[in-house]
């Protein structure tokens, strides 16, 4: 006989330090948000100096967080960094979050596109995991979230080198889920949709480029293949890292979550 429980769990933060990558804009910056709203303190993690000290004086509670510039082009400088946060204190969750790699289809793909990001996606998370991982095991506690792509759902057009290494990820990513669970640690991946960030624009203006089309009809086309009939915001996305963060998610790991309007086929 089971018994049930139903103490309610919060979504709240307070006491936990977040190590958020890519967080100076985009989707890294709106969990960086959501997730110092939350009571969390935050660690940005991103290359650019002068974009991290505006995103930390822009967060809630701004004198409580920090930030580390590291390139994710260069894993040494990813893992040196991780080192000296972890010497100073715990990290509870970690949000792997990189940009994409230039389009195209895989057959015109150059080996050192795969090899490149390979080592930023895959390589830099895998760093970063293991220098947070005896934190969380000590604290019993253990958040990491990847944001990767519906990719590794349904391979999407023009993204070859994105699609095999998101792929790549997202097992890697299952893996670690049911390595560490038994240790009070979460591993999940949130697979962003068609969101308002540089990214999409990016996507977006080569494929005008190329194809001859006006910018404003492609986006109109990408709202129009979601069931939602737009395209989502950063903020959208930011909402799901924070709850899988929280203590409310402590049930929920190894999963693929897509926060895409439902356009992703598959289930």
């Amino acid at each position: 006989m089971t018994t049930e429980t139903h103490e309610w769990l919060p979504v709240q933060l307070d006491g936990k330090t977040a190590i958020v990558c890519g967080s100076t804009q985009g989707i890294g910056y709106a969990a960086a948000q959501h997730l110092a709203g939350l009571g969390a303190r935050i660690i940005l993690f991103a290359r650019n100096a002068e974009s991290l000290q505006k995103a930390v004086a822009s967060l809630p509670h701004a004198d409580r967080h920090s930030a580390v510039q590291a390139d994710f082009s260069q894993p040494e400088q990813v893992q040196q960094a991780a080192a000296a946060i972890v010497a100073k204190e715990p990290v509870h969750i970690l949000v792997n979050n990189t940009g994409g790699p230039a389009g195209g289809p895989i057959t015109e793909a150059g080996i050192d596109a795969f090899r490149n990001t390979f080592e930023q996606h895959l390589v830099c998370n895998h760093l970063l995991a293991q220098a947070v991982l005896p934190g969380m095991k000590a604290a019993g506690y253990g958040r990491i979230i990847n944001v990767i792509s519906t990719s590794v759902k349904q391979p999407l057009a023009n993204l070859g080198v994105s699609n095999t290494i998101r792929g790549a990820v997202a097992n890697w990513a299952k893996t670690w889920a049911n390595e560490v669970g038994a240790f009070g640690i979460t591993v999940n991946n949130v697979l962003p949709g068609a969101t308002n960030t540089a990214r999409l624009d990016q996507i977006i203006e080569n494929k005008a480029a190329k194809t001859g089309q006006a910018e404003a009809d492609i986006r109109a086309q990408m709202a129009a293949a979601v069931p939602m009939k737009r395209t989502g915001n950063p903020e959208e996305v930011g909402r799901a890292i924070a709850f899988l963060a929280s203590p409310s998610a402590s049930y929920i790991s190894g999963i693929n979550l897509p926060v895409d309007g439902g356009r992703t086929s598959s289930l």
